[in-house]
C-alpha cells in the first residue's frame, strides 16, 4: 500500500493519518520535525552492528564493526545518509541493512524507534512494508502460473467471474498480467477511501471485496493495456484470484510458498492483528509541515489487504529478494515474465515489471526490488542479480519529505554499489 506524498502520488492515506485524531507525541520544539537542522549526539548516532542488541539505556552512538560485504568507505556513506535521515529530514528512526548472498553483511541504526523513551531502534526490528507485500503476491501468482493453473494472459474473468463490473470496469477485457503489472486501468481504491469510514473504528475488519468495489464504483482510469497506473485494486484481486484457485487465502498461500521455504522468522501476513509482533520502533505520521508527530502504530492491516498489509524486518526482505531475483523461487520462464518491464514515466528511469521494479545503479546494472509506504513506515528494498540486497526502513510515513524519499533511494544505490 502506498501513501500520497509530495512528489510520489499513490493512493490516499495522508487524510486518513490527518483524521484520525491520534495523541500527539512530539511537542512542536523536538528534533524529530521537518524542519530540524541539528540533533543531539544519540538522536543523530548511527549505530552498526552484526552482534548483541544494546538495551534501551545505551546511547545510540555505539562502536562500530565492518562486516565481511562492505568497507569502511561504504559504511561512511550510509552512515551520513542515515544520519540526514534522522535529522535534517525529520525522522525518527532509520535502519539500512546490507547483505550479500555469501553471508556478510551489516545492519546500521540512527535515531530513536520511540520518541518518548528515546529507546534506539533496534537492528532486529520488524516494521510494516506496505507495497513490498506486492512482490510476495506476484510470486505466488508466478507460482500459480508456473503450475498452469493460471494463465498470465487470461482474462481476469476465468478466475474471477462477475466481480470486475461496473462503470466501465470489465474483467472479461483485463488480463492477469495487466493485475500484477499496473496497466489494467482498473481504479485505485486508495484514492477513493473515506477517511471517516475507516475513523468509525481503526481496528475494524475490511473485507477484501468490499474494498474493490470501493474502486470499481468509479470509472477506470484507461483503457486496459494502453498506460500505466500504480492501482492498489489490482493486487487486492491477484489476492482474491489466489485464493479462488487454490481455495487458500492468500497469507496462507505467502506463507506455505514464501515464508515457511525460506526460513523467514520475521516475516508476517497479520490478518486482522493490530500490533507489529516482536521488536519494532513505534509508527509516526505527521500531518503538516509544522505539525506534531502521532502515532500510528497500531492499525488492522485488512484496509491493505494483499496490496500492502504484510510485516517483515531487513533480514528477511533481504533474504527474499535475493532468492527471488536469484531464481529459488521461480521457474526461469516466469521469472523473466516478472523481470519484463514497462517504463513508468518515473526520470529516476524506474521500470515495472509483475510486481517488482528495477532501477538503474550509478555503478552499472540494476536494483530490483520495490518500494512501500504503510501508516506509520516506509520501506525501500533492492538486489541485484549478482547477490546484493539492501533494505531501509523509516518510521515515519505519511508527512515525510521529499528529500526523505530521495535519501532512502541513494542509501539503496548506495548499499548495492558498495565499492564499485
Amino acid at each position: 500500500m502506498n501513501v500520497v506524498k509530495r512528489r510520489r502520488v499513490r493512493g490516499g492515506f495522508l487524510t486518513l493519518a490527518v483524521a484520525m485524531g491520534v495523541a500527539a507525541v512530539a511537542p512542536a520544539d523536538t528534533p524529530w520535525r521537518n524542519t530540524a537542522a541539528t540533533a543531539t549526539a544519540a538522536e543523530s548516532g548511527v549505530a552498526e552492528s552484526t552482534a548483541a542488541e544494546p538495551t534501551a539505556a545505551e546511547s545510540t552512538m555505539m562502536g562500530s564493526t565492518t562486516a565481511t560485504s562492505t568497507n569502511a568507505a561504504d559504511h561512511t556513506r550510509l552512515r551520513a545518509l542515515l544520519r540526514r535521515l534522522t535529522t535534517v529530514d525529520g525522522a525518527p528512526g532509520a535502519l539500512v541493512e546490507v547483505r550479500n548472498r555469501h553471508g556478510g553483511g551489516s545492519v546500521l541504526t540512527s535515531g530513536v524507534a520511540d520518541v518518548k523513551s528515546h529507546a534506539p531502534v533496534r537492528r532486529d526490528s520488524r516494521f510494516r512494508i506496505g507495497s513490498v507485500t506486492k512482490p510476495f503476491v506476484a510470486t505466488v501468482v508466478l507460482q500459480l502460473v508456473g503450475e498452469r493453473r493460471v494463465v498470465l494472459d487470461a482474462p481476469v474473468e476465468r478466475y474471477l467471474p462477475g466481480v470486475v463490473r461496473g462503470h466501465g470496469n470489465d474483467g472479461r477485457r483485463i488480463t492477469v498480467r495487466q493485475l500484477l503489472q499496473h496497466t489494467s486501468g482498473v481504479p485505485d481504491y486508495l484514492a477513493h477511501l473515506t477517511p471517516q469510514e475507516i475513523l468509525e473504528d481503526p481496528l475494524a475488519h475490511h473485507d477484501i471485496r468490499d474494498l474493490v468495489n470501493i474502486a470499481l464504483a468509479h470509472p477506470p482510469t484507461f483503457k486496459p493495456g494502453t498506460g500505466w497506473r500504480y492501482s492498489n485494486t489490482g493486487y487486492l484481486l491477484a489476492g482474491m484470484l489466489i485464493e479462488k484457485v487454490t481455495g487458500h487465502p492468500y497469507g496462507e498461500e505467502i506463507h506455505r510458498r514464501i515464508i515457511a521455504p525460506l526460513g523467514l522468522r520475521e516475516t508476517y501476513v497479520p490478518g486482522d492483528a493490530p500490533s507489529i509482533p516482536g521488536p519494532h520502533p513505534r509508527g509516526y505520521a505527521r500531518p503538516g509541515e509544522d505539525a506534531p508527530l502521532m502515532d500510528v502504530t497500531e492499525i488492522n492491516p485488512t484496509v491493505a489487504g494483499p496490496s500492502g498489509s504484510m510485516i517483515s524486518s531487513g533480514t528477511d526482505l533481504n533474504r527474499f529478494l535475493d532468492a527471488l531475483v536469484g531464481g529459488r523461487l521461480l521457474g526461469p520462464a516466469q521469472l523473466r515474465q516478472m523481470m519484463n518491464t514497462r517504463p513508468t514515466g518515473n526520470p529516476d528511469g524506474r521500470a515495472y515489471g509483475l510486481g517488482l521494479e528495477s532501477r538503474p545503479l550509478p555503478c552499472g546494472g540494476l536494483s530490483w526490488g520495490h518500494t512501500g509506504d504503510a501508516l506509520g513506515y516506509e520501506t525501500m528494498g533492492g538486489a541485484t542479480v549478482e547477490g546484493r540486497q539492501a533494505t531501509v526502513m523509516v518510521n515515519l510515513d505519511p508527512g515525510g519529505s521529499d528529500a526523505q524519499d530521495d535519501d532512502m533511494k541513494a542509501a539503496v544505490r548506495a548499499a548495492l554499489c558498495g565499492s564499485r
